[in-house]
């Protein structure tokens, strides 16, 4: 294992969505700011900062991560994806993405990005959710505009899609 000094920078590889990238940092910093002050993926958005509220949702190796939780030293080596990394391979958004948008499932977007990235995982984890299960998931989001009534017919919506194109 590693030995990291306080006061020390060190230099912290990873791949940000597909892409290897590194920086520096000290051994204390959260990964949240990591990937907002030294790799400028400012998607990943921070409200709480005690792990509560999700907006900082990240996955590290498939699986949702608060990023205000992780030290960015932790993320050494994984792969970690972001908001940024979604897409249709395009560059232009991806179902889920699209999806929100057609059932008003985000107003002021701040909490979007963690949600996101906690619903592609959860939707590969769980290709046939019911409406209780998705509720479940979400519980671990906080949203103080939507009422979360649309982001729930979205993610339906989107498992039912691609459930669809897997059996075409």
């Amino acid at each position: 294992m590693k030995r990291y000094v306080a006061g020390e920078k060190h230099a912290v590889a990873f791949t940000l969505n597909g892409r290897e990238r590194q920086g520096w940092c000290e051994p204390r910093m959260l990964l949240s700011d990591f990937l907002r002050q030294q790799l400028g993926a400012t998607g990943t958005h921070v409200g709480c900062e005690h792990g509560v509220c999700g907006a900082c949702t990240v996955l590290i190796n498939d699986e949702p991560a608060r990023a205000c939780l992780t030290l960015a030293v932790q993320a050494e080596g994984a792969r970690v994806d972001t908001v940024e990394g979604l897409h249709d391979g395009a560059g232009g958004l991806n179902d889920l993405q699209q999806a929100f948008r057609r059932h008003h499932a985000l107003q002021c977007g701040f909490c979007t990005s963690g949600i996101l990235m906690s619903c592609e995982a959860f939707l590969r984890h769980t290709p046939c959710p019911d409406e209780k299960q998705v509720r479940e998931m979400l519980s671990g989001h906080l949203c103080r505009c939507t009422g979360y009534a649309g982001i729930v017919k979205a993610i339906l919506e989107v498992a039912a899609s691609r459930r669809e194109a897997s059996h075409a």
